[in-house]
């Protein structure tokens, strides 16, 4: 068995626990290994934390930059590593399908495709193609010697379709369609969330989010993977704006407290 296929047998097994996978999402070569050192058991890649990298937002990312950072989180460390892959940068089934067999080549243990067109104006593929679109990445993403764990994600509620019925709809479609987990990120509230994982026969993933349910709370419904998208990128990002703003504002020292405590643990991680 080759080690991107025992990764990925490892990471569907993570999703049959009885408490839920947590997820973190790396940006780079060292938040992987930060994370790795933390005790987690899987990565996963986050658009938005790899688009900030590069200075730019979240959907500008290009498929090659998004390969490359694939490999690149991959090999940063011996945990399985989901894929961020957007909506498989192509609209129709073939170039999913060829999207998702450039991905497999990278090492990754799974990854996510989204029903996201990129068009704010009609956001989310009709169902068939959309369904289709999954059809091609999972025969994709299961046909090689690693079956790596294919994520469907209904992008609903993250683009101003608060559809609970459609959303369910859709991903018991991506279900037949072969999906190994499930996805609607931005679904908050627990009563809906309940509804969702009584709907489905699959794994469902929770983005976590303020005011929804805590971890506990979402393990209680049967939520079986947790992930926080970009969010750590951007506690980051609000951190070092914080202690720039100290130092150019008003020249005092009170983030060396923080600079402290962060060489701490860098010199514990990364001297492994």
């Amino acid at each position: 068995m080759t080690d991107q296929a025992h990764k990925a047998l490892r990471f569907a097994a993570l999703h049959r626990g009885e408490q839920p996978l947590l997820l973190p999402n790396p940006w780079d070569v060292g938040s992987a290994r930060l994370f790795e050192h933390l005790g987690f058991d899987a990565l996963a890649t986050t658009s938005a934390g790899h688009a900030a990298t590069l200075g730019r937002l979240d959907g500008e990312v290009t498929r090659d930059e998004a390969l490359s950072h694939a490999a690149v989180i991959v090999g940063a460390t011996d945990l399985p590593v989901s894929a961020d892959f957007e909506n498989g940068f192509a609209d129709d089934p073939d170039g999913v399908a060829d999207s998702v067999s450039q991905a497999v080549a990278t090492g990754l243990a799974g990854l996510s495709i989204e029903d996201f067109t990129g068009d704010d104006g009609d956001p989310i593929y009709e169902p068939g193609l959309a369904r289709a679109r999954v059809e091609a990445a999972v025969e994709t993403a299961h046909g090689g010697d690693a079956r790596l764990v294919l994520t469907a994600r209904c992008e609903n509620y993250l683009h101003g379709r608060p559809d609970l019925g459609d959303t369910i709809a859709r991903l018991q479609a991506y279900q037949e369609a072969g999906a190994d987990v499930l996805y609607a990120p931005w679904l908050s509230d627990i009563a809906e969330i309940t509804s969702l994982v009584r709907s489905v026969d699959l794994p469902v993933n929770v983005l976590l989010r303020p005011g929804g349910p805590t971890v506990a709370e979402l393990a209680a419904i049967g939520v079986k993977r947790i992930s926080v998208g970009g969010a750590f990128a951007l506690a980051g990002i609000a951190g070092v704006v914080a202690a720039a703003s100290e130092f150019h504002d008003e020249g005092t020292l009170g983030f060396f407290d923080a600079v402290a405590r962060g060489a701490a643990v860098r010199d514990d991680a990364f001297s492994e």
